[in-house]
């Protein structure tokens, strides 16, 4: 018995916007929702019951670090990430596509900076239609990821949804070379699919939406992958090089995925650009912004966010936000926090991590609220 279920709740009357539930095997993800990005199947600074009790309902980790270290079969020895990690609620992996990949062109933002040229660091030896070679990070080992393997792996970590193999190619890059790209993927995700048909095992396997921000091939990526008994989307690639033109894209590709299923938007969740996407009927995001931002000294509030370098919270001795009431703004001050990143404590990441998550799960849920009474 398949024990993913997508149901929606409430459709906004003034937008695509929408508020479901996404039932999984390790318990319910509320949508529109946050995700957060565990890389090494921790959330930097904080550990996993301290997530799960914060109430983060759906984690991303990295099938690419995962694989290079402990491996799957050890995760799957401990008995799947759930166990290995100590982690209750759901659990999403990514193909481990997506690092290699970057690792070869970098972002969109030093695409830009290097006028759109190939990095020259890259750990990528070789794509065939096969898959993707590359030399792993820690040791140089030579590693050929395929649709088949990169499945393979997500069924010994047994997170709860998975998704396919596909090519990032560069935000730069040539209309022809970019339909060559397009077709390899979709072949890939159409073995990455055949290959979890084999043993579902449970897990449920959301799709990529290819195309970069060629409107033209999106609309082709929608109606290829929407023929395919997938359990979800998720849109991926090159987004743009602004929000004005990721926004466009969005809002031209969103509609012609089904509204009967789940959608998730890949690497994307800083709040400049969540409400704009949960109008488009966006229901998951996951970004490593929120806590990469605390872990600088950038705390968000409903009011302005704080920078807690800055000298003048040396001696200011309230909250962080007076309306948050988690751990770190029951127990600590904005003067102890400056104090903590000032001396380079370890701990002051923590804090700060622990308010951001806290922040962004209360912001979800605000947003959720707004849904159901229209005002989004």
């Amino acid at each position: 018995m398949n024990k993913f279920k997508f149901e929606i709740i409430h459709q906004s009357k003034k937008s695509r916007a929408r508020v479901g539930k996404i039932h999984t095997p390790h318990g319910i993800i509320d949508t529109p929702n946050f995700v957060a990005v565990g890389t090494n199947g921790t959330l930097k600074a904080i550990d996993n019951v301290l997530v799960d009790e914060i109430g983060l309902q759906l984690m991303f980790v990295n099938t690419y670090h995962m694989l290079l270290h402990p491996g799957p079969d050890v995760v799957a020895q401990a008995g799947g990430l759930h166990k290995f990690i100590n982690r209750k609620n759901p659990i999403i992996t990514d193909s481990g596509g997506f690092q290699v990949f970057s690792l070869a062109y970098g972002t969109v933002k030093d695409e830009l900076k290097s006028r759109g040229q190939k990095k020259e660091y890259s750990s990528v030896l070789k794509i065939t239609e096969e898959g993707v070679t590359f030399r792993s990070y820690r040791d140089g080992t030579k590693i050929l990821l395929t649709p088949e393997s990169s499945i393979q792996a997500q069924k010994k970590f047994g997170a709860d949804i998975i998704i396919p193999l596909d090519e990032l190619p560069p935000y730069h890059i040539d209309k022809k070379l970019l339909k060559k790209s397009l077709d390899r993927t979709h072949r890939w995700e159409k073995r990455s699919l055949d290959e979890h048909l084999k043993n579902p095992n449970n897990q449920a396997i959301y799709a990529v939406v290819h195309g970069g921000v060629d409107l033209e091939m999106r609309a082709e990526s929608c109606k290829y992958l929407t023929s395919l008994p997938f359990d979800g989307y998720s849109i991926g690639g090159s987004l743009g090089k602004t929000k004005d033109e990721m926004f466009n894209m969005l809002s031209q590709t969103v509609p012609l995925l089904p509204v009967e299923k789940p959608n998730h938007l890949l690497g994307i969740g800083d709040l400049h650009s969540l409400p704009n996407c949960i109008e488009f009927g966006l229901d998951t995001f996951d970004s490593s912004h929120p806590t990469r931002c605390a872990r600088h000294g950038l705390l968000f509030t409903e009011q302005d966010d704080v920078k807690i370098l800055q000298g003048k919270y040396k001696t200011d001795f309230t909250t962080i936000d007076s309306s948050c009431d988690c751990y770190t703004c029951k127990n600590y001050t904005k003067a102890y926090l400056h104090h903590l990143f000032k001396a380079k404590e370890i701990t002051g990441l923590t804090l700060a991590s622990i308010h951001n998550l806290a922040f962004m799960v209360k912001l979800m849920k605000n947003y959720q609220k707004m849904i159901l009474q229209d005002e989004i």
